[in-house]
């Protein structure tokens, strides 16, 4: 492939959108394209390789600046890929513990909805205790 790939084309082959690649370009994990005459961006193969592989990151919800840790590991052959492993592994670990708040908001909005089942479905409205209890002044969701 040559440098033939438009931002169009790019972001098709990529699974990115437009306003995706203009905004890595902006904060620099996208080094700026060539452009043509008339102004418009060209892309190569390495530009898709790197596209893909920041799309790929933030599939695995990485923020931005872990992306940016993990592009430096690529770009600097005195890295170690025990770098890469940690910051996968950070990664991990906050997944593992966004994982467990949800399942106490998962058994905080089950015991919402019987406490509704066992008092007051089909009562009025405003007597409902699914909005009594979200309009109380009770700490978090899951306490």
């Amino acid at each position: 492939m040559d440098r033939a790939l438009s931002i169009g084309a790019l972001a098709r082959r990529s699974g990115s959108s437009a306003p995706t690649i203009r905004y890595y370009e902006q904060i620099g994990l996208l080094r700026r394209p060539d452009r043509r005459e008339g102004g418009h961006r060209t892309y190569g193969a390495a530009d898709l390789r790197r596209l893909t592989f920041i799309r790929r990151c933030r599939d695995f919800g990485f923020p931005i600046e872990q992306v940016r840790s993990l592009v430096a590991v690529i770009e600097d052959a005195d890295r170690s890929c025990v770098d890469a492993r940690d910051l996968a592994r950070d990664q991990l670990v906050g997944v593992r513990r966004r994982l467990e708040e949800l399942r106490h908001l998962e058994a905080s909005l089950a015991q919402l909805v019987a406490d509704c089942d066992a008092r007051c479905v089909g009562g009025p409205g405003p007597d409902c205790v699914i909005l009594e209890d979200l309009a109380s002044q009770r700490s978090g969701c899951c306490a």
